[in-house]
């Protein structure tokens, strides 16, 4: 009983790290992609680079990640549900043509939204490092799941980021416990099905 409750808690306190990691890289592509400009393919390994340099900083507890992941959670839905700034970013990712109309500058938007991507992925680090173990290639390693939880989510959704975040902490983490050999077939599976049944994403289209 115990190891499938720790199990559960590892999977859980992975998903809120990598929520804090892909909320904002979700963004990022949303607003590049639906914003007109190219994705580089640069761009996700220097915002997950910011993993590395945060995760030589400070321990946590596992609960304490839940419940900050949790709090950032909220904070992020309200900063773009109630917020003047959260307003321009959805009008950014939703129809970035009229948000250009009407006066919002999509391209420093981006500045700020990538700023904000950054400082998540770093302060992911920070409060995972104790879980993730700081070495070489961390970042590298942490590139291919954030990808999982963009897909699976879609491009520009918080929600989806959350909820792929938890999908790909139970998968990740459970996959490893019980068929290791088979954990990296049964993490990228349902990513292969979004791709063929749901391009978007399950949350595509919507940001929050």
């Amino acid at each position: 009983m115990t190891f499938w409750v720790l199990l559960t808690v590892n999977s859980v306190t992975f998903g809120g790290l990598l929520f804090l990691l892909s909320a904002g890289f979700s963004l990022i592509f949303g607003l590049m992609a639906w914003g007109g400009d190219p994705i580089s393919v640069a761009t996700p390994p220097h915002l997950v680079g910011f993993v590395r340099f945060g995760a030589a900083a400070a321990p946590l507890y596992r609960l304490a990640i839940i419940a900050l992941a949790v709090v950032f959670a909220i904070g992020l839905w309200l900063m773009l549900d109630r917020t003047r700034l959260g307003a321009m970013i959805r009008a950014g990712v939703d129809d970035p043509q009229m948000a250009r109309v009407v006066g919002i500058r999509v391209s420093e938007l981006f500045t700020i939204v990538f700023g904000l991507g950054a400082a998540l992925a770093g302060f992911a680090g920070v409060i995972g490092g104790p879980i993730l173990s700081v070495y070489p290639g961390l970042d590298q390693d942490m590139l291919p799941l954030a990808l999982v939880v963009v897909i699976l989510g879609g491009t520009g959704s918080l929600l989806g980021s959350f909820a792929g975040s938890i999908i790909v902490g139970f998968l990740y983490n459970f996959g490893q416990a019980l068929v290791p050999e088979l954990a990296y077939f049964i993490l990228f599976l349902p990513m292969v099905l979004v791709l063929a049944l749901r391009p978007q994403g399950l949350f595509g289209g919507q940001v929050l």
